[in-house]
């Protein structure tokens, strides 16, 4: 396990270490991780109440995509997600209203209301859309990587995230060993929250951290405290850095927690109790972080309590603009489909 960041006393005075981040870049880890948790719990507010049919819940990983989410390169990188990245998206800039017309399906949804919900991609921001098949968006992301490499491009890299349970099927073995051999500048970030649906890690491998696997390839690995929105972006900076400098690939795992069923379709006391998933809470990254920047004077209590307000009412807004959209027409069901006349990825 590498650094772990808590508050250190000494002296009187509580320190942290801020990796030569501003207070405003702090608050904005801050903001991404509150919005995460706001724009979370509607999905599954909105399910519950069957206007949405499914969503899929991040409440445990908002430091490490808050993290990871800051030390992106919008504009440059690319970014290959995976359906639990919904803090990593907004940290990019997707908008909440993007996620909600998703969620409703409404025709003015990017994908015309046909995109599984949760399924991210934004051609602008370089957000990659995924696969729904476990993996199957790995090979995409080391495609883009290559495409860097054969293109003589430089100062740019591919992250590219996905659970421990993935890092079981061959695409994710064929993606690494692909990105190894020619060296691309690929960040391959692991957001391990022990638990794939149903199946502890302990079933699925029998290795304790998932970047052990990185010697086998001969790339570096990293396993790190996920539950840190610092360490988080330490890590995945000084990996991005490394690709976007002709470094090569790294393997980053990052250590989380998953506080929700896996998505609004399971019900996870049919796998684990509630003492284990309260005993999770108490490391809820979301009041750690609060903590740390009031010991620090970075924020006081009216400054959280206004960013708290203010995502609250960005995310209402969006919902009513979503919900009162049209659906699609059934007349659009073939548009899209093939390539037209719209920019390739560049």
């Amino acid at each position: 396990m590498a650094r772990a960041l808590r508050p250190q006393t000494g002296s009187g005075a509580t320190t942290f270490e801020r990796f030569g981040l501003s207070d405003e870049q702090l608050i904005t880890i801050l903001r991404n991780m509150l919005m995460q948790r706001i724009v979370d719990n509607r999905g599954f507010q909105l399910n519950r109440q069957g206007k949405v049919p499914f969503a899929l819940g991040s409440e445990g990983h908002e430091a490490v995509q808050a993290g990871a989410a800051l030390a992106f390169t919008r504009g440059k990188d690319i970014f290959v997600p995976y359906y639990r990245d919904l803090g990593l998206v907004l940290g990019i800039g997707y908008p909440i209203l993007d996620l909600l017309l998703s969620m409703f399906a409404r025709g003015a949804d990017r994908s015309g209301g046909r995109q599984f919900p949760n399924h991210f991609g934004n051609h602008d921001l370089g957000i990659m859309n995924i696969s729904s098949i476990i993996s199957a968006h790995i090979p995409h992301a080391v495609g883009a990587a290559y495409a860097f490499t054969y293109r003589g491009e430089t100062g740019r890299a591919v992250l590219v995230t996905f659970g421990e349970g993935g890092t079981s099927e061959g695409e994710w073995h064929e993606s690494i060993n692909f990105a190894s051999i020619h060296n691309l500048p690929i960040v391959f970030l692991c957001q391990n929250n022990g638990i794939a649906i149903s199946v502890p890690q302990s079933q699925q491998m029998h290795v304790k951290d998932v970047a052990q696997k990185a010697v086998a390839y001969g790339i570096p690995g990293e396993t790190f405290d996920g539950m840190d929105p610092l360490i988080s972006y330490d890590a995945v900076k000084r990996a991005l850095d490394r690709a976007r400098t002709g470094g090569g690939p790294t393997l980053l795992e990052a250590k989380c927690a998953r506080f929700l069923s896996h998505s609004t379709d399971d019900d996870d006391r049919t796998y684990r109790s509630r003492e284990i998933v309260q005993e999770l809470r108490k490391r809820d990254p979301i009041a750690t972080y609060e903590a740390i920047l009031l010991a620090n004077r970075v924020v006081d209590e009216a400054k959280i309590e206004s960013l708290r307000r203010e995502i609250l009412e960005e995310t209402n807004d969006a919902t009513d603009r979503a919900e009162a959209m049209p659906l699609p027409e059934p007349s659009d069901l073939y548009k899209q489909v093939y390539a037209g006349d719209y920019e390739p990825w560049q």
